[in-house]
């Protein structure tokens, strides 16, 4: 009997038996593979990490470190500026400009009204319906309440304007412009300046998202008194003109600085607080400026202006021992406190003339002709000098200002009535390069080491480039120019017994640590003895000299103080005509300088008035002469400082019979 299907159950038992095998082995090849893949893995991983702690790592900690850090910057303050008894010239004034970006906040703050009307349990539907509302309430909240908590003034109500659309204002805050700020398509706008610090933080932890940004105003509390002096500073905290530019280095101070971690709300961490620099603020700078008489320089060239109806006119005061600077004055100063566009259109500027713009002195200058000659004892205030009507000088024919013939003049004569022939005939006993030197030791020429910027130094001709004309036009002031400040110094020289000292206008300079700070030395130059001095300033007293009959009155005669002795020298200065090239017979600079009092010198006053039509003094008085302006400083002066009477003094002969 055939048995066919038994080989067929033994292949499927041998089969069946195989499948349990070839299942373990797919097992186990896959989890080798996934080992494998694991084992990859695990190594890329490490090898990433290994890559970004080893290789990436201090790159990749300075970014969180720099992310994380916060620098912060304390703003140093601007050191003072006083007059020579204290009082406030300049001064830095600390604040803060709350500013915002308009853009970040309204969408912060329709993030935060979102999130609260989910809170609160609102639908979808309700959340789009109000957001928008709510974003603008918080807007005007702050508009609202920001000018209310900057001061305390009245708050007025636009009374055209519902309650939604208010205008709140105090002082110069507006709601409304605050309002169209908040609404501004920008990134950034200022909402107030000039704020109180405190006020401005209370403001900013009150209101999400309002910055109180570090501001400093320089302020000026005197206006327009001093400022040619002072200068300005830019919108950058940088000296412009004036001592507030050539003293920026002492004034600025260095900035502080700190750094802190803040977390990534913007918190400050605690403890992070490192790398703190405290700033170190500007020097205190004390000037020689007395600012009771620079205020009433300035309101007295301002008036004499107005009475000459003068383009200009400018005034220096000096100490005369010291060479301090006491006042300093043109006019046309702008107030740095007013509309600046507005003060400039009508011709007002920072500029001070009475250093950078120069002119010709005139007959002031024939100080140093008597200076030099008798200094080389080539003459004295009381010989006699036969003067002809005019003089002829290397082809040059040189007049005096009135008509006359041969007139027996002293020296004190030709300078007390200001003769030019009689000046150029000492000039030629003295000869040019006698008369060179001289020019050298008065510092003309030179400028004088003001502690100013944009100082002239003037035109001098230099020797070599002298003409035959040369010597007819300088010792009687023409053919050279000076500014005001060197004008006075001229006259200070004589002062202070033949010594000159180079006028300063910073008396002390105090550090952030209450040290003074050594400040160069003013140089000394002995330009005459003290004997030619004396004799030089008592002779320039016959200018103020008054005679009914005129023969022994000088050029400044009714301009004499009672109970004082002045010295001085009136000048009159023909200007050049910009068309012809020529001098002009129609324009003239009308100068004074002079010593008050002459028996004891305290004061130097120098003026400068530009093309007066008529006198200083009031409705035009004073005659076409600066000498009333100079009388009236010297009185004020005199008064002031109680200075006591001078003694009698006998006037001089002029004209001899």
């Amino acid at each position: 009997m055939v048995r066919p299907a038994e080989p067929n159950n033994r292949i499927r038992k041998r089969e069946t038996a195989n499948v349990p095998v070839r299942q373990s082995q797919i097992t186990n090849r896959r989890s080798s593979w996934f080992a494998v893949a694991f084992l990859v893995l695990a190594a890329v991983l490490i090898g990433r990490l290994f890559w970004v702690q080893v290789v990436w790592g201090p790159e990749l900690r300075e970014q969180a470190q720099a992310q994380r850090a916060r620098v912060y910057t304390e703003p140093a303050r601007r050191g003072e500026i006083v007059d020579r008894e204290g009082n406030q010239l300049a001064y830095t004034m600390q604040a803060r400009s709350l500013t915002v970006s308009p853009v970040t906040l309204r969408n912060e703050i329709r993030q935060q009204q979102e999130l609260q009307m989910r809170v609160d349990g609102l639908s979808r539907d309700s959340i789009d319906a109000q957001i928008d509302a709510r974003v603008e309430d918080v807007l005007r909240t702050m508009a609202n309440e920001i000018p209310s908590m900057i001061g305390d003034g009245v708050v007025e109500e636009d009374a055209a304007s519902s309650s939604e659309s208010s205008n709140r204002k105090v002082g110069d805050v507006s709601s409304r412009e605050i309002l169209d700020k908040l609404h501004a398509d920008s990134d950034y706008e200022v909402l107030v300046r000039n704020v109180d610090p405190d006020v401005a933080a209370t403001i900013a932890q009150t209101f999400h998202g309002v910055a109180a940004d570090h501001q400093d105003i320089r302020q000026y509390p005197n206006g327009a008194i001093g400022e040619n002096v002072l200068g300005r500073v830019s919108m950058d905290g940088h000296g412009q003109f004036g001592l507030e530019a050539s003293g920026d280095s002492m004034l600025t101070g260095i900035n502080g600085s700190s750094r802190e971690d803040v977390s990534g709300d913007g918190q400050a961490i605690p403890g992070t607080l490192r790398d703190v620099v405290p700033a170190v603020d500007g020097s205190r700078v004390e000037l020689t400026i007395d600012l009771d008489l620079q205020t009433y320089v300035q309101q007295t060239l301002e008036q004499a202006k107005e009475n000459s109806q003068a383009l200009d006119a400018q005034a220096v005061v000096l100490d005369a021992r010291t060479g301090e600077v006491l006042a300093m004055a043109n006019t046309g100063t702008i107030d740095p406190n007013g509309d600046l566009e507005k003060q400039l259109s009508e011709g007002r500027d920072f500029e001070n003339d009475s250093i950078s713009h120069p002119f010709e002195p005139g007959s002031v200058a024939k100080v140093i002709t008597a200076a030099a000659a008798i200094e080389e004892g080539l003459t004295d205030p009381f010989e006699v000098h036969q003067v002809p009507g005019s003089i002829d000088m290397a082809g040059v024919t040189v007049s005096d200002a009135w008509p006359h013939g041969v007139v027996p003049y002293t020296t004190a004569g030709i300078f007390g009535k200001s003769s030019n022939v009689g000046t150029l005939q000492l000039a030629q006993r003295l000869g040019e390069e006698r008369y060179w030197d001289y020019l050298q030791r008065f510092g003309l020429g030179q400028t004088t080491g003001i502690e100013l910027p944009n100082e002239t130094a003037g035109l001098l001709p230099v020797r070599e480039q002298w003409s035959g004309g040369t010597f007819a036009n300088l010792p009687i002031g023409q053919g050279m120019s000076w500014s005001a400040l060197q004008m006075a110094s001229v006259y200070q020289a004589l002062a202070n017994g033949g010594e000159r000292i180079e006028p300063r206008v910073i008396s002390r300079v105090i550090g952030p640590d209450g040290q003074e700070v050594d400040q160069p030395k003013p140089e000394h130059t002995r330009v005459v003895s003290e004997e030619t001095a004396h004799t030089v300033v008592d002779m320039f007293r016959s200018v103020f000299q008054s005679d009914p009959a005129g023969v022994q009155s000088g050029t400044a005669g009714g301009n004499e103080l009672e109970g004082y002795q002045l010295a001085g020298k009136t000048g009159t200065a023909q200007k050049v005509n910009s068309e012809t090239g020529a001098y002009s017979q129609h324009q003239f600079w009308i100068t004074f300088a002079g010593i008050a009092p002459a028996d004891d010198p305290r004061f130097v006053v120098a003026v400068m008035l530009d093309e007066p039509k008529r006198g200083p003094l009031e409705g035009g008085a004073g005659g076409q002469s600066a000498a009333p302006v100079f009388t009236q400083i010297a009185n004020w002066l005199l008064n002031r400082e109680n200075v006591p009477p001078s003694p009698p003094a006998d006037p001089y002969i002029l004209q001899a019979d």
